[in-house]
């Protein structure tokens, strides 16, 4: 593999906590109690299907409610151990490194910007450059045209069964993020990286 293209939570950063300790919070103060487990049983999917599947009632306000309370838990934030050395020697190696996120830019700025994350990447996509997200191919594709990257020189790392599918519609390989301690349970991904150095044994 010559480019590696990755997603965020659950991948490069370890987020739960934030965004399911501060829903847990928004749905408290309107009177809904429900266990931090199952809130966490719908981390890395799309904000607005998680609450749907949910079923959550006023999804609209809760989703506006939301997005400012992950600010009261951005200290359970991690860069998973290993990330950061896995992509500086990809990266001095001359791998081609990109982010495609689900994210908005100003989530991007928040939690890759402001964790030094983002100067291993020569290219970042994000939920504005593009019409449809995952797991349409879109932001795949725009990735790898603003890498010079072929599909079958190119994998998307990312956690998630919109992750693999993503992958499959663009026709790149899927790599499962394994180092976050989680197991598939509906995808089967191309390849598990262990740990972020086990990428190197890719390039």
């Amino acid at each position: 593999m010559k480019n590696f293209i990755f997603d965020i939570d659950g991948t490069l950063l370890d987020t739960e906590a934030m965004y399911m300790k501060s829903l847990q919070a928004v749905l408290h103060d309107r009177g809904i109690e429900r266990e931090y487990a199952t809130l966490a049983k719908t981390f890395g999917i799309p904000s607005r299907d998680a609450l749907i599947r949910l079923q959550l009632p006023d999804v609209d306000d809760i989703l506006a409610e939301w997005g400012p309370r992950t600010q009261d838990y951005r200290d359970t934030v991690a860069i998973y151990a290993g990330v950061k050395s896995a992509l500086a020697q990809l990266k001095a190696a001359g791998a081609g490194l990109a982010i495609m996120t689900s994210k908005q830019r100003f989530e991007y700025d928040r939690d890759v910007v402001s964790m030094g994350l983002d100067s291993y990447f020569s290219q970042a996509i994000v939920a504005e450059d593009i019409a449809h997200g995952k797991p349409e191919p879109d932001g795949i594709l725009l990735a790898m045209d603003r890498l010079g990257a072929e599909p079958a020189e190119t994998v998307y790392v990312g956690d998630t069964v919109y992750d693999a599918e993503a992958s499959a519609a663009a026709h790149v390989t899927f790599g499962f993020a394994a180092w976050n301690g989680r197991t598939p349970t509906d995808f089967t991904p191309d390849v598990s990286f262990i740990t972020p150095a086990a990428m190197l044994d890719h390039l």
